[in-house]
């Protein structure tokens, strides 16, 4: 991954964020851009409790995936921006191997930063999505499938599939994202990607959909769900 960074123009902040706390080890990145897809930040916030963070969604924060305490222990620590305007999700994808970070960094999308086969051995898979400010070009949907029966439904819904396999390499189910682009009314706003699983009734009170197909079914590794505000 650092090599994608370095290779896009993201600049490291030479300071581990997860120093002396036992876990991994946990940098900031920054980068500076003007385009179509770069919308500024002008606040960065933090969480330490888990009931203060499903209703800042509706305040136009975004959480970053990374537990700041990530194998240390400890409370879920989280970092969360806040942009210039109100951003829309437009595109969205998911790598099984670090080949194409550079590019895809490059091409303005953003990391999911949590590995869905977390702890579950196989690729490291990771969800990448790109923003918008213009409603009109946003997602208006987006589901998981988690078997043959739920991939058929998907499509035959005219829902366009996300080609690689978010439980690739591994003993459990093929786990697939889908996804609806046209003009609607709910277009997508944000998606966070959910470990602390007990806080999915906190995320729906607060207006999340949370879907409840575990990234990660049929192995015996961390339940993760996606959940979408819109």
């Amino acid at each position: 991954m650092t090599t994608g960074l370095t290779r896009a123009g993201y600049k490291k902040i030479n300071k581990n964020l997860n120093a002396r706390a036992g876990g991994d080890c946990i940098y900031l990145w920054s980068y500076q851009g003007s385009g179509e897809f770069d919308t500024p930040i002008v606040e960065i916030d933090v969480t330490t409790d888990v009931n203060n963070e499903a209703a800042k969604f509706a305040f136009g924060w975004e959480r970053m995936a990374c537990n700041l305490n990530r194998r240390a222990g400890g409370a879920w620590i989280h970092i969360w921006v806040k942009r210039v305007k109100q951003t829309y999700i437009c595109d969205i994808t998911a790598t099984d191997s670090f080949g194409s970070d550079a590019d895809l960094f490059g091409n303005h999308y953003i990391r999911v930063d949590e590995n869905t086969n977390r702890g579950a051995g196989g690729s490291k898979v990771f969800i990448w999505y790109r923003q918008t400010t213009d409603p009109k070009r946003a997602l208006a949907d987006l589901k998981v499938s988690i078997n043959d029966k739920e991939a058929r439904e998907y499509q035959d819904q005219n829902y366009r599939n996300v080609n690689v396999n978010l439980n690739d390499e591994t003993c459990g189910n093929q786990v697939y994202l889908w996804y609806k682009q046209e003009e609607s009314s709910n277009p997508i706003k944000a998606i966070a990607l959910l470990l602390n699983t007990a806080l999915a009734d906190d995320y729906r009170k607060a207006g999340l959909t949370v879907i409840e197909k575990d990234l990660n079914a049929g192995n015996c590794s961390h339940a993760q769900y996606l959940c979408v505000y819109q």
